[in-house]
């Protein structure tokens, strides 16, 4: 499953730092998961969401792969 994080953060125009730093992790950390070297931890899905002001299954792809199958 893909996630958008890196999507979401340009369309804000944000900084990977940025968003790091609100969360509170490392800009390397963040950076993992964007380029999906480690997995997004579940735990910060909500604050994420709430940051771009989208739901869970926008920032999860769910809904993109909704609109495909119909």
């Amino acid at each position: 499953m893909e996630i958008y994080l890196k999507q979401f953060r340009e369309k804000h125009n944000l900084s990977q730092r940025e968003v790091a730093e609100s969360i509170g992790i490392d800009q390397r950390q963040w950076s993992r998961y964007e380029n999906g070297i480690n997995e997004f931890p579940i735990r910060y899905l909500k604050q994420i969401c709430k940051k771009y002001r989208v739901s869970a299954d926008e920032l999860l792809g769910l809904e993109w792969a909704d609109k495909k199958d119909q």
